[in-house]
């Protein structure tokens, strides 16, 4: 085990730590959200065979080239029942928006375009191009692929899936991620405060972040500072994929989340990141069940949250991006840095990030108006306005 790793090398074990994504089958309506296993790959044509694109008359183009052509309607052809007529020469179809064309025509005439008088219909004006048909596949042919493995799946997905004639979608199995806290001062929201008692807030946030990310959260309630309280909440979540203990992480007499996780038999893979904030990160496995340990201060556990247990939900690396800076920035220490920032687009279409003035790491509020984080390498120089750097977004921008 390396007691103190890169945030690169920790991202590297973590890959390889990683639960196996397996494949489930999710019946369109239970699917929203989920990230695809499998392509979404049509078994359909769409649309199926010629269709109108307006209500009209389905006509050979070479018999309407002249104004004041007649025709005689030999049948009808509505969405679901198609005409059996194969139009000849003279001849013409009433047709209406999506149904089939029938053979022999290659051109609607919009009903505005014509009069039918009985069964015979006259063209006002004269056609130099055929119009108005959706060829069979104009949409998409059976087989080709309408969505690639690892996208998530929204409203558009969904529709595709449907018109592509599918009823389940092979989806990535949502990883169970038990949330512990750690910490006899820890209270749930909403509660009344006694002296030296605290909100019980980095849950919730976590929480969030994993049903975003595709995860199911359980929450695994708050263990007591004692090694038997957290060996009795390990001991509960045996069927839980990742377990995520929040706190406990430091160096101090009451910190007993490594220690306890190790006497129930977790191996340490890694126990502390060079990164501020988040260098009391650590990462431990027991068989196929890993344990990523957060820090306790909100900042340091949420930031840490979308640097490391991202990746492990939605089976891609942290993207970062270049950007370039909005505020000077002072030369790093040693250990690289993530920076809560605010990115905007300015007129030029140029990514702008602004680093909050604040970057305490017990502080809740400057997230409010973050949504994107810097990273700055350990020893990096002191960077000006203009500068690139580069940056991942956490928050839409």
């Amino acid at each position: 085990m390396s007691a103190l790793v890169s945030i690169d090398d920790a991202q590297k074990i973590l890959a390889a730590a990683a639960p196996a994504a397996t494949v489930e089958r999710a019946a369109l309506d239970a699917a929203l959200g989920r990230r695809l296993a499998e392509p979404v790959i049509a078994t359909v044509d769409r649309p199926p065979a010629d269709v109108s694109a307006m209500d009209g008359y389905a006509v050979r183009l070479v018999d309407v080239r002249n104004a004041g052509a007649s025709l005689r309607i030999v049948g009808e052809s509505r969405a679901g029942a198609p005409s059996a007529a194969t139009i000849s020469s003279g001849e013409a179809v009433r047709i209406f928006t999506g149904a089939s064309v029938p053979p022999g025509a290659d051109h609607i005439v919009m009903q505005e375009d014509a009069a039918r008088d009985g069964d015979c219909v006259t063209i006002f004006r004269g056609h130099d191009k055929a119009r108005h048909v959706r060829p069979a596949g104009m949409d998409f042919r059976s087989g080709e692929e309408l969505a690639p493995v690892g996208a998530v799946i929204g409203p558009s997905e969904l529709a595709a899936a449907a018109a592509g004639n599918l009823a389940t979608l092979g989806v990535r199995r949502r990883l169970r991620v038990g949330i512990l806290a750690n910490g006899d001062e820890l209270r749930p929201p909403g509660t009344t405060l006694a002296p030296g008692q605290i909100v019980n807030s980095n849950p919730v946030a976590l929480a969030g972040l994993i049903a975003s990310w595709g995860g199911e959260a359980v929450d695994l309630g708050v263990a007591a500072d004692s090694l038997d309280s957290i060996r009795t909440h390990i001991n509960r979540a045996k069927s839980i994929d990742i377990l995520l203990p929040v706190g406990g992480a430091s160096v101090g007499d009451h910190d007993l989340m490594r220690p306890a996780f190790a006497a129930e038999g977790f191996e340490p893979l890694f126990a502390k990141v060079a990164i501020r904030p988040g260098k009391p990160t650590w990462l431990s496995r027991r068989g196929a069940q890993i344990a990523l340990g957060l820090p306790g201060n909100p900042a340091s556990a949420f930031v840490c949250a979308h640097i490391f247990l991202r990746p492990l939900l939605t089976g891609d690396a942290t993207p970062f991006r270049r950007a370039r800076l909005a505020a000077a920035l002072d030369a790093e220490g040693s250990r690289d840095s993530l920076l809560r920032a605010t990115a905007r687009i300015d007129n030029n279409g140029a990514v702008l990030v602004t680093p909050s003035d604040n970057q305490d790491s017990s502080l809740i509020r400057p997230f409010l108006s973050a949504n994107a984080l810097v990273l700055r390498r350990a020893n990096a120089p002191a960077a000006a306005v203009g500068d690139r750097v580069d940056m991942t977004l956490i928050g839409p921008i």
